[in-house]
């Protein structure tokens, strides 16, 4: 009769192997020591600059004469916010695709008055009485009224080469006082946060703000400076041309070559085109002639070349 063994398997003694001390808290901190070197030593060589805001104020320190030009522009309602169309007003259909009027059909969900922009932050500044008698005859005046007293004082402006000081004795109405108090707001910094609270209780809307700041040629100079224009390849750029988004090459490239880039609705001629080749990357395993790009042009066999050499074709 044949016997069975069973064969006991003793468990190792973990005292027989040998032993070292570990200091796990002295690595721990040696390891975050070096890696909060190496990010500040990092960060400090290949960190984006860190540019100050453009405020009001920092805009009538360096251009004055631009802030009474925009002032008088929003006044006359010839600015860019002014005549932009939705989402801020009806002054014009914007951006159409293949005769599509798309802007417009957004409809004008953010209401922005130009005149507004002056008007309310002058309506704040109190202790002025000869700004309180304009305002109050402006606010009194019918529109072509007012259109016609402020865009003379814009032509007159233009002719003087947009000094104020040089602009003669004209029949402009109380749209010099308002554009020069407008300016002295911004100097002393009362312009800051006062177009912000749009019925926000935080203040935190810049929506007006910045459709101001861009109505002048003060913003729009400075970021061509910076390389952020728009035939800059600005839309990929972070400031001083240091690289930003690079995944945005595809967006921008269309803006620097024609028809996009002469053609007033580039904004919605390079979206729809976007969004056509989204479209065929999704259904690219679908097109026929397409989806057979890769037996035709084998890249791929390059990037696997160890694995077709193991595994030839039968």
């Amino acid at each position: 009769m044949a016997t069975l063994t069973r064969t006991r398997t003793t468990t190792p003694d973990s005292h027989a192997f040998e032993t070292r001390p570990y200091d796990l808290v002295k690595e721990f901190v040696i390891a975050l020591a070096v890696v909060a070197v190496l990010t500040t030593v990092l960060a400090a060589v290949f960190s984006s600059p860190d540019d100050k805001a453009i405020t009001m104020q920092r805009w009538a320190a360096a251009a004055p004469d631009d802030v009474v030009a925009t002032a008088v522009g929003e006044l006359a309602g010839t600015t860019t916010s002014a005549t932009y169309g939705a989402p801020y007003n009806h002054a014009s259909e914007g951006q159409k695709l293949l005769g599509l009027p798309l802007q417009k059909w957004g409809g004008v969900r953010i209401p922005v008055d130009s005149q507004e922009l002056v008007l309310q932050p002058l309506s704040g500044f109190a202790g002025d009485p000869r700004l309180a008698a304009s305002l109050q005859l402006w606010r009194s005046a019918s529109p072509q009224q007012q259109q016609t007293w402020a865009t003379s004082y814009a032509d007159a402006l233009a002719k003087a080469g947009g000094n104020p000081a040089a602009v003669p004795v004209g029949g402009y109405g109380p749209v010099p006082l308002l554009a020069s108090s407008f300016l002295q707001l911004a100097r002393t910094g009362g312009l800051e946060g006062s177009l912000t609270s749009s019925g926000n209780f935080y203040g935190g809307d810049q929506t007006r703000t910045m459709l101001l700041l861009a109505d002048g040629a003060y913003l729009e100079d400075q970021a061509v400076a910076q390389h952020l224009g728009g035939d800059q390849w600005g839309m990929m750029n972070e400031t001083g041309n240091y690289p930003g988004q690079p995944w945005m090459w595809l967006y921008t490239f269309w803006y620097q070559v024609k028809p996009f880039s002469t053609s007033p609705n580039a904004d919605a001629q390079v979206w729809a085109l976007m969004m056509a080749l989204t479209l065929v990357l999704a259904l690219l395993p679908w097109i026929p002639g397409l989806r057979s790009i890769p037996r035709w042009i084998p890249v791929h066999r390059l990037v696997w070349r160890q694995w077709y050499r193991a595994h030839p074709r039968a």
